[in-house]
C-alpha cells in the first residue's frame, strides 16, 4: 500500500521515476516558489485529533491560538505498512517527507537514511532547535535527529543527538544514556558524549534561567522528570518546573540569528494523557501546548515576512469522542474542574502505595477518601442535585475495577475482558477516570492511536500551501518548499 498525493506533472514524473530509482526528488516549486521563510516553527501536538483541540477550547472558554491562524487544512496520516500510524512513522514523514514503516526513525521502508527538515537547516547555516515535553530521545522529536531502525534504541538516539551538532535541546531527559536496555551495545554514557560534543548540560530552573545566547550549544531538560523521562503533566506541574512554553521561548532567545533558524516543538504528554483516557490531563497539556505556540506567535509579530508556523498532530490517541451516552446530548464540562491531578500522580502517589501496603487487608472503603479528594466523585448525597455525587452503578463499576487493581497487583491479570475495559492501566485509575469524563459528556474508545484525520494550521510566510487535505508527509515537502530546500525521499517496493 502507498499513501502519495500526486498533485502536478513534477509529482507524476517523480512517481514514474521510481520504477527505476528507489530514490525521488521533488522539486520544491510543486508547493511554494516564493521568498524562502528564515524561520520556521512546527509545533507537533502528539495525540491531537479535533476532538482534544474542542475539548480544550469548551472547558476553557477560550479559542486556541492556532485555531485563529488564517490557513486550516486536514491531514491523514496513514504509515507505509499500516493504516493507524504510530509516532516514530509519523514524526519521520513529517520531519523528512518520508512515508515509512511502524517504529522506524529517520529511514525509508528499505532502512536508508532520509535527510530531515532539521538537517538540512543546519546544513545550510541555521541554527536548529529540539523541544519536547516528553523525553527529548522520544519517537517525535528523535525523528529530526536521528536514524534508528526501532524507536526503542534510544542509547543509540541519544548518541545521535550528539553528533548532531544541533543548537538546542530541551524538555525531557534522556531515556537510556548508559545503554543498560536489552539488545543494545552500549557506547559509552551518552552524556559525557553530549559534553564532548560541546554541549552545556542543565537541568535546573536557576541555571535555566541563566541561560543566554552565550551558553553555546544546549542540553536542558526539567529536574523532575515525572514518567518515563518526560516532564510532568501540566496538571502536575510545580511552580519551579519549567513549563514548555518557557522551553519554547529559551529556545527562540537562543536561537535567534540573522541567519535564521528551524525548531520543532512537541506537546507530547498530550498523548499519554489520552492513551490513559485521562481527559483534565489531555486538556490541561493542550493548554501548555497552546501557550507554547502563543511564544511562536509573538514573534512572527515582530517578524511577519520573514517567518512560517506550522501546527499540527501527528495522530489522534484515544478515539476521544465529545459526546456520552450516559448524558444524551448534555455536556457538563464543569465537571472536570473537581479533578486536581493527573491519572499518572494518583498511580504513583495513592494507588501504589496503597497496594504495597495493602497485604490483603485495606479495602475499597479505604480509597474513597483519596478519590473524592483527587477527582471530586462524592460517594454521599443525592446525584439528581449534585452531579459529582455517584450513582449506585457507578460505585459498582469503581468496586469491580478495585478488584481488577488488587488482583493485578496480587496475581497477573491477563484477562482480554480487563485489556478492553482498562488497558494496560491501573483498572481504578481508568475507571475514575473514565467515570469523571462520561459525566462531564466525554467517552473513549480506545487507549491506543486512531485513524481519524488531524487538523493542519499555518500562519506566515508560504501558509497558503497548508489548505486542504493531504497526507502528513506533505507538511515537511511544503516547509522544506519554504526553507528554500528540497526533500529527497524512497518509496517502498509494494
Amino acid at each position: 500500500m502507498r499513501f502519495l498525493t500526486l498533485r502536478s506533472i513534477a509529482a507524476v514524473t517523480c512517481a514514474l521515476i521510481v520504477l527505476t530509482s528507489s530514490v525521488c526528488t521533488t522539486h520544491a516549486g510543486e508547493y511554494y516558489s516564493g521568498k524562502p521563510a528564515k524561520y520556521v516553527f512546527l509545533f507537533i501536538g502528539d495525540g491531537m485529533g479535533i476532538a482534544q483541540k474542542m475539548s480544550t477550547e469548551a472547558i476553557t472558554g477560550e479559542k486556541l491560538a492556532f485555531d485563529n491562524f488564517p490557513v486550516q487544512g486536514i491531514t491523514t496520516t496513514q504509515a507505509n505498512n499500516r493504516f493507524i500510524v504510530g509516532s516514530a512513522a509519523a514524526a519521520t514523514a513529517m520531519s523528512s517527507g518520508q512515508i515509512t514503516n511502524i517504529g522506524m526513525i529517520g529511514m525509508s521502508p528499505q532502512g536508508k537514511d532520509v535527510k530531515t527538515i532539521a538537517e538540512m537547516a543546519h546544513n545550510k547555516g541555521q541554527k536548529v532547535g529540539i523541544v519536547s515535553s516528553v523525553s527529548i530521545d522520544h519517537a517525535t522529536p528523535a525523528a529530526f535527529y536521528a536514524h534508528v531502525p526501532k524507536r526503542s534504541q534510544y542509547h543509540y538516539i541519544d548518541h545521535a543527538l550528539a553528533a548532531s551538532n544541533f543548537d538546542y535541546f530541551a524538555g525531557g531527559g534522556l531515556k537510556d544514556p548508559k545503554g543498560t536496555r536489552k539488545g543494545i551495545e552500549a557506547r559509552g554514557n551518552a552524556f559525557n558524549a553530549i559534553q564532548k560534543a560541546g554541549y552545556k548540560i542543565v537541568s535546573t530552573r536557576n541555571g535555566f534561567d541563566k541561560l543566554s545566547p552565550k551558553s553555546g550549544k544546549v542540553l536542558t531538560y526539567n529536574e523532575w522528570l515525572q514518567d518515563a523521562g518526560a516532564t510532568p503533566y501540566e496538571i502536575d506541574r510545580r511552580a519551579q518546573d519549567v513549563s514548555l512554553a518557557e522551553f519554547t521561548a529559551k529556545g527562540i532567545s537562543l536561537l535567534d540569528n540573522p541567519k535564521g533558524f528551524f525548531m520543532m516543538v512537541e506537546g507530547g504528554k498530550i498523548d499519554w494523557a489520552c492513551h490513559a483516557n485521562d481527559a483534565k490531563a489531555a486538556i490541561m497539556d493542550t493548554v501548555a501546548f497552546n501557550n507554547a505556540v502563543k511564544e511562536a506567535v509573538d514573534f512572527y509579530k515582530k517578524h511577519p515576512n520573514d517567518t512560517l508556523i506550522v501546527v499540527t498532530g501527528d495522530h489522534e490517541t484515544g478515539g476521544m469522542t465529545l459526546g456520552f451516552a450516559g448524558t444524551k446530548y448534555e455536556s457538563h464540562f464543569d465537571v472536570l474542574a473537581a479533578q486536581n491531578v493527573s491519572f499518572e500522580k494518583f498511580t504513583q502517589e495513592v494507588m501504589e502505595p496503597f497496594k504495597n501496603s495493602a497485604h490483603g487487608k485495606n479495602t475499597f472503603e479505604d480509597l474513597k477518601p483519596q478519590i473524592t479528594k483527587y477527582f471530586g466523585l462524592k460517594f454521599k448525597g443525592d446525584p439528581k442535585k449534585d452531579a459529582m455525587v455517584l450513582k449506585p452503578f457507578e460505585v459498582a463499576n469503581l468496586q469491580e475495577a478495585f478488584v481488577q487493581s488488587m488482583a493485578g497487583h496480587l496475581i497477573q491479570n491477563n484477562s482480554p475482558q480487563a485489556a478492553i475495559l482498562y488497558g494496560s492501566y491501573d483498572p481504578l485509575v481508568v475507571a475514575v477516570t473514565h467515570t469523571v469524563n462520561n459525566k462531564a459528556g466525554l467517552a473513549w474508545t480506545s487507549f491506543k492511536h486512531t485513524g481519524t484525520p488531524v487538523v493542519t494550521s499555518a500562519i506566515g510566510v508560504g501558509a497558503e500551501s497548508f489548505r486542504n487535505n493531504y497526507h502528513q508527509s506533505e507538511i515537511a515537502k511544503k516547509i522544506m518548499a519554504v526553507m528554500g530546500i528540497a526533500p529527497e525521499v524512497s518509496v517502498a517496493s509494494k
